[in-house]
C-alpha cells in the first residue's frame, strides 16, 4: 500500500482573497453611495452610543501629580468638544485629595498644608474651577474624608458635591460604565 500524499492546506489565492475581499466590498459600497454612521467607530471603541464617561481618582497629596491630571482631564475634554462628543468627566476626592478642595490649611490632620502645596495652590484651584465651570468637570468629595477632619461644608470649594463614600463612588460609577482613570 502506497502512502498517502497530501497536499499542504496553504494557499497564496486563498490566502489574497480572503484579504482582498472585504476592502472590495467596503470600495463597493462607498462607490455605490453607501454611507455608514459616524458613531460606528466610536461605538465599536467603548463608549457606544451615549456620552464619554470617565472618573478620575484623586486620593494622594502631590501637586506636581494633582497638575498631571488636570493637564489630562482638560486635554480630554477639549478633545471630546471638538470632536462634538457629548462626555460625563467626574472627579472623585478622597483622602489626600481633599487638599485640592479647600484653602483651609486643614492643620492638625494627616492632610495639612506643605511647602509645595501653598506654592502652587492658587494655580490649581484656578485651573481647577475652570474645569469646572468651563468645561462642566464634575468634582465630587467624599463626606467621610471631609468629616474625619472636622471641615465644615462652607470651607469646600463652591460647586463641589458631596458623596457618602468616595471610593464607593467610583465603584458605583465604574459598574455604570464610566472608565476608570488614577494618574500616576
Amino acid at each position: 500500500m502506497q502512502p498517502r500524499v497530501t497536499k499542504p492546506t496553504f494557499s497564496l489565492g486563498r490566502a489574497l482573497r480572503r484579504l482582498v475581499a472585504p476592502v472590495a466590498i467596503t470600495v463597493v459600497l462607498a462607490a455605490a453611495g453607501a454611507v455608514l454612521p459616524a458613531h460606528t467607530a466610536v461605538a465599536e471603541e467603548g463608549f457606544g452610543d451615549g456620552p464619554a464617561k470617565v472618573v478620575y481618582h484623586a486620593d494622594f497629596k502631590d501637586p506636581r501629580r494633582f497638575s498631571s491630571m488636570l493637564t489630562s482631564i482638560y486635554n480630554m475634554v477639549t478633545t471630546y468638544q471638538n470632536d462634538l462628543r457629548d462626555y460625563d468627566v467626574r472627579v472623585v476626592f478622597n483622602s489626600y485629595g481633599i487638599r485640592f478642595l479647600t484653602d483651609d490649611e486643614l492643620e492638625g490632620t494627616p492632610f495639612e498644608t506643605d511647602a509645595a502645596l501653598k506654592e502652587r495652590r492658587e494655580d490649581l484651584k484656578g485651573r481647577l474651577m475652570s474645569l469646572q465651570n468651563t468645561y462642566d468637570v464634575k468634582l465630587e468629595l467624599c463626606d467621610i474624608t471631609r468629616e474625619e477632619v472636622g471641615l465644615p461644608k462652607d470651607k469646600v470649594y463652591k460647586g463641589v458635591e458631596s458623596v457618602e463614600s468616595g471610593v464607593v463612588e467610583v465603584a458605583e460609577l465604574a459598574s455604570k460604565g464610566f472608565a476608570y482613570i488614577k494618574i500616576e
